[in-house]
C-alpha cells in the first residue's frame, strides 16, 4: 500500500501506553565502519496532495498546542527522566510538519542528554550474497525475484580481512559481517566464526554479525567467539510484517533478537521505513523495538530495488523521514540510532538534519546491494556539525549517567571539533 500525503494525515495514532525502556541508556555505551563512494539515483518523493483513505489524526494547530505537546515530552524525558507513553508520542506526532524544526530540536536535546554528541561509525561486508530462500518484499537478494544482484558464496578470509582493514583505515570501530540466508547452517557458521577471529586478531575491530534466524546453540557459539553485537532487524511493525514477508514470521524475528541478548551479545535491531506503512504504524514499530531494549537501532529508508515487489513504492519525503527519525529518538532515548541504507537517496542534501534529528550513528561506505558515499564525505559532515567520532564500544569520550552526558577529560579527541552543547 503506497503512502500518500503528509505523515500527519496517515491515520490515527493509538492511545495506549507504550512499553518501558528498561535502562534509559540502552544496552551498550558505544561502537563503529567504512566503504566506497558512488552515484545516487534520482528521487521520487511522496505527494503532499494525495491523502490516504481513512480518518486523519487530530492536529495540534495552535501555537499553544504545539508548545504543550513538545514541552510535556521534554519535561518527561529531560526533567523526570522517564520514557514517554504512547499517548504522549501521539500528541507530538499529531503536530503539523510546519513544526518539524521544533520536533527536531527536541530530539537533538534528548540525544545529547542521553547519549552525548559522539557519532558511532560502522561498515558492512556482504560476505555471502544472493540466493536467499526468503521472500522479503524489499530485498533484491531473494532467490524468488528477478534482480541483477551479484550471487556468490561466503568470501575467502583474505577478502573479509581486506574489507576489515579498510574499515579500520576509515576511522570506524565496528565491522559487521552479513550473509544472505534464512539462517546459518553449520559449515557457514564455522566460516563466519573463523572470519570473526581473524578480523579481531588482525585489526582489533569490534565485530558484529547478521546471519538471519538463529538457534540457541548458534547464538551461544557466536557470543563465545567474541561477536560483540548481533543484528537482526524486525524490519517493520507486527501489523505490517505479514505484507512484506510470508516465509517466516514476526515472532521468528523477535525470538532471534531475544536469543542474541540471552547469549550475552548486544542487540542491533531496527528496520526499514517507507514500505507503505502509516505514521501510526511507524510509531507502533518504535515502541515494539523499545520493548526489546536494543543497544542499536538501524533506520533504513526504503530505496526500492528493481525486480522486487516494492520496486514501484514511492520513497518517503525528506520531511517524513526526519519526522520518523526524531520520533524514534523520543521513544528510544538511549539507543544508538544508526542512519543506514537509503539515507543518500531519501535525505539527499539534508543528511546533516538526520544527525540533528536524533540519529547518532552511521553506516559509512557501501551497503549490502546499494552504493553509499565515501567515508571522507561523512567525516567532513561530522566535522562541520562538530560531532566527534566515537572511539569505540565502551570507550567513548563521554560518560552518561542519570544527570546526562559528561566529557571524559582523560581521553583526548581524535580530531579538533566544535563543542556540541544542549543549549
Amino acid at each position: 500500500m503506497a503512502v500518500g500525503g503528509e505523515p500527519g494525515d496517515q491515520g490515527p495514532p493509538h492511545e495506549s501506553g507504550g512499553p518501558g525502556h528498561g535502562d534509559l541508556h540502552g544496552r551498550c555505551k558505544a561502537a563503529g565502519g567504512a566503504g566506497i563512494p558512488g552515484s545516487v539515483p534520482p528521487v521520487r518523493h511522496l505527494s503532499a496532495t494525495r491523502p490516504p483513505p481513512g480518518p486523519a489524526p487530530p492536529r495540534s494547530s495552535t501555537l499553544r498546542g504545539v508548545l504543550d505537546a513538545l514541552t510535556h515530552a521534554e519535561n518527561a524525558l529531560l526533567g523526570e527522566r522517564r520514557p514517554l507513553t504512547r499517548a504522549e508520542v501521539d500528541a507530538v506526532a499529531a503536530l503539523s510538519l510546519d513544526h518539524l524544526p521544533d520536533l527536531i530540536a527536541l530530539a537533538h536535546r534528548v540525544r545529547l542528554a542521553y547519549c552525548g554528541p559522539e557519532v558511532e561509525l560502522e561498515s558492512l561486508i556482504n560476505a555471502k550474497s544472493g540466493a536467499c530462500p526468503e521472500d522479503c518484499a524489499f530485498c533484491s537478494q531473494s532467490a524468488r525475484y528477478a534482480t541483477e544482484v551479484d550471487v556468490y558464496p561466503f568470501l575467502d578470509l583474505d577478502e573479509v580481512l581486506e574489507a576489515a582493514r579498510a574499515t579500520r583505515a576509515a576511522g570506524a570501530t565496528q565491522f559487521c559481517i552479513v550473509v544472505a540466508v534464512r539462517g546459518p547452517e553449520e559449515r557457514l557458521l564455522n566460516r563466519v566464526i573463523d572470519a570473526v577471529k581473524v578480523v579481531q586478531d588482525e585489526t582489533g575491530l569490534e565485530v558484529a554479525c547478521s546471519l538471519g534466524l538463529l538457534r540457541p546453540e548458534q547464538a551461544q557459539r557466536l557470543a563465545e567467539a567474541g561477536v560483540k553485537r548481533y543484528n537482526h532487524n524486525l524490519e517493520a511493525c507486527r501489523e505490517v510484517f505479514p505484507r512484506i514477508c510470508t516465509t517466516h514470521s514476526y515472532d521468528d524475528r523477535v525470538a532471534t533478537a531475544r536469543l542474541a541478548i540471552d547469549a550475552g551479545m548486544e542487540l542491533c535491531c531496527g528496520g526499514i521505513l517507507g514500505m507503505g506503512e502509516t505514521l501510526a504504524q511507524r510509531i507502533d514499530f518504535a515502541f515494539e523495538l523499545a520493548a526489546l531494549e536494543p543497544c542499536e537501532v538501524p533506520i533504513n529508508l526504503l530505496d526500492p530495488r528493481p525486480g522486487t515487489p516494492l520496486e514501484d513504492q514511492t520513497v518517503l519525503s525528506p520531511r517524513e523521514a526526519l519526522q520518523a527519525i526524531a520520533l524514534f529518538r523520543l521513544v528510544l532515548p538511549g539507543a544508538w540510532l544508526r542512519l543506514a541504507g537509503g539515507r543518500e537517496r531519501v535525505l539527499g542534501e539534508l543528511q546533516a538534519m538526520g544527525l540533528l534529528a536524533g540519529a547518532n550513528a552511521l553506516i559509512v561506505g557501501n551497503y549490502l546491494t546499494t552504493t553509499g558515499r565515501s567515508p571522507e564525505e561523512d567525516h567532513a559532515l561530522l566535522d562541520a556539525l562538530g560531532m566527534p567520532v566515537a572511539d569505540g564500544p565502551g570507550e567513548g569520550r563521554f560518560l552518561v549517567d542519570a544527570d546526562g552526558a559528561h566529557a571524559r577529560p582523560a581521553q583526548p579527541p581524535r580530531r579538533p571539533t566544535i563543542p556540541v552543547t544542549s543549549t
